[in-house]
């Protein structure tokens, strides 16, 4: 068989349900992560995300030809299936991939994947067109952490009872029961981590193509009976609250997913935006999710990243404002930020919440909280939410009150100089937070250039809400103090942590532009161009920066192999594309207004 290409093998896919579930792939099909499948449930949303679906086998019978439009690789590295060599052409439609398959002979077919909102169910969608074929598919099922891999040890019988249903409205479903061994996921393999799964094939699903005939496989995690061939019962309201699959009617959902599209783009007043912007709306609405933790206003998240990360606090308000303020979804900001006021502990933000849904959320970060101001400052003045500040003006202050006081991790104000420290042995606290095997990579304890930055700020942001000047006191010493402590002029730029156990850390890294970026600049023009000239020449590349300049011994240029490799090269070279929002902010305030801005972040991508 054909070998995908390296394009269509390393290229990945991604839908949503707004639980923190996910569809993932490769474009040739070929699964490559443990994470890969086309049903990821989020049993316990956003987390317990468990694979269902690992994929499907796909036999089109067209006349006395067989084409496979599946491609999967064995542990040999040999391929199975030849789907690539058809495949001509995958775009998006809103939110959701199509792949436009070449089967010969004029025949073509169109394959699309969507995910109904807020419910652990996909939609498989096959259309033809120039003819007709027979379609045979074989769902690779599983139930397994989308961390892990599924092996012999799982038994001769199948994985055992689980919530997914397989509903085929107009096929044919005749029982398999036969295990698929031997998967090869290759990136897996790249990281150092177990790299071959299984999967188990319950049932053969056929169904007859026709043009205008389409047929739509529906996988689910929702309540109902197991296989449904027939789909014959009463469907689901659509309008009504909460999960659920309307099993008669697979076009009904996706007139649903589509009007859902046109509903984000018209909240963000983007329908007549370039297909960049629109496609960054529809990306952003992705990342908020349900979360059923007790406590949780209104149930609403961040996820942190797909498909490793639930949510983080840290990640959650820096991206907040961009997620939701943008796009036209402030309600929705401001039920996250209440919900997040909830779990404040001590004056700190959870730096995370774990994948067990009933175990307690981390606390160990020194920016999760000062990041939570900063969000909160974003909220109110995008849309003069003065009740959301009145209801959350007593947990900021509690949190700056804990902070001026000491906290855990050793965080809290130096007296002395008005600056914020941190640190405890085994803890990462800045984001800058790789560690592996009990090794902190980046420990950054002592005085971080960004937390100073975001403290200050902080301050600042107190004090003018609630007129009370010890606040803005505090401000200036500890600004006084940042300008005498953290402007190297001999190098040109910002020490990056200073009064670490091993002295001043004078690294060349990107966190010194949040120094520039946030509302309350900590520096001159003088200095802030001279950090952008060290930024531009040292850090800077295609649409992110680099967390350490190349010229340093312990830079990393390239992210691969095991995990201790990975860790080592997380936060020592590998670039971020986050850091590009504070580096255009800074652009924009100090080195030309917001067209230099622009102009500058155009020039990179």
């Amino acid at each position: 068989m054909p070998e995908p290409t390296e394009r269509s093998i390393s290229t990945e896919w991604l839908v949503t349900n707004g639980l923190g579930g996910y569809a993932m792939g490769t474009l040739a099909g070929t699964p490559t992560r443990t994470y890969h499948g086309l049903l990821i449930a989020a049993l316990a949303p956003p987390v317990e995300r468990t694979v269902l679906v690992g994929g499907c086998l796909e036999t089109l019978e067209v006349g006395d030809r067989t084409v496979t439009l599946h491609a999967l690789e064995r542990t040999d590295g040999s391929f199975v299936g030849d789907g690539p060599a058809h495949l001509r052409d995958v775009r998006l439609d809103g939110s959701m991939p199509v792949w436009s398959f070449d089967l010969g002979n004029g025949l073509h077919l169109d394959r699309r994947v969507w995910m109904a909102h807020e419910a652990n169910t996909t939609y498989i969608r096959y259309a033809i067109d120039g003819g007709s074929a027979l379609l045979r598919l074989e769902p690779l099922t599983a139930r397994r952490d989308h961390h892990a891999v599924a092996g012999p040890a799982d038994g001769p019988g199948g994985p055992g009872d689980g919530p997914l249903r397989i509903l085929a409205p107009g096929a044919t479903v005749v029982p398999a029961g036969r295990w698929w061994r031997g998967i090869r996921l290759r990136e897996e393999t790249a990281r150092g981590q177990l790299d071959a799964t299984d999967a188990w094939i319950p049932v053969t699903v056929q169904a007859e193509l026709r043009p205008g005939r389409p047929f739509t496989l529906i996988l689910t995690a929702e309540d109902g009976p197991g296989v449904d061939p027939e789909a014959d019962g009463p469907g689901v309201d659509p309008e009504a609250d909460g999960p659920g699959v309307d099993r008669a009617s697979p076009e009904l959902a996706l007139a649903q997913a589509r009007a859902r599209d046109r509903a984000l783009l018209a909240m963000a007043d983007a329908g007549s935006a370039s297909a960049e912007v629109r496609q960054l709306v529809l990306a952003a609405d992705a990342f908020l999710v349900r979360r059923t933790t007790p406590g949780f206003v209104d149930g609403r998240t961040v996820i942190a990243g797909y498909p490793w990360f639930n949510d983080w606090g840290r990640d959650t308000m820096i991206a907040l404002p961009g997620l939701c303020l943008t796009t036209g979804r402030g309600a929705e900001a401001a039920t996250i930020l209440r919900s997040f006021a909830r779990v404040v502990r001590d004056g700190l933000v959870p730096n995370d919440f774990p994948d067990d849904p009933r175990a307690e959320p981390a606390y160990h970060t020194i920016d999760a909280s000062l990041w939570f101001v900063q969000a909160v400052r974003a909220q109110v003045e995008a849309g003069g939410d003065t009740a959301l500040l009145h209801d959350l003006l007593p947990t900021v202050r509690a949190i700056v009150d804990a902070h001026i006081a000491g906290t855990r991790f050793g965080i809290g104000m130096d007296p002395d100089d008005g600056l914020l420290r941190g640190g405890a042995d085994g803890v990462q606290l800045t984001w800058m937070d790789a560690k592996v095997d009990g090794w902190v990579v980046t420990p950054r304890r002592g005085k971080p250039v960004e937390i100073q930055a975001l403290w200050i700020n902080a301050l600042l942001e107190l004090s003018r809400w609630t007129g009370d000047p010890s606040y803005s006191a505090i401000a200036d010493v500890a600004t006084t103090s940042f300008r005498g402590r953290f402007w190297r002029p001999e190098r040109g730029y910002l020490a990056d942590v200073v009064d670490g156990p091993d002295g001043d850390e004078l690294d060349l890294r990107p966190n010194q532009l949040l120094a520039l970026s946030l509302p309350h600049p900590l520096v001159d023009s003088t200095i802030a161009r001279s950090v952008l000239t060290a930024v531009r020449r040292e850090l800077l590349v295609p649409l992110a920066l680099r967390s350490l300049a190349p010229t340093d011994p312990a830079y990393r240029g390239h992210y691969q192999g095991d995990r201790r490799a990975r860790d080592d090269a997380y936060h020592q070279g590998t670039a971020w594309t986050w850091l590009i929002g504070p580096y255009a902010d800074a652009v924009a305030r100090f080195d030309g207004g917001p067209s230099a801005a622009l102009a500058a972040v155009s020039s990179i991508t």
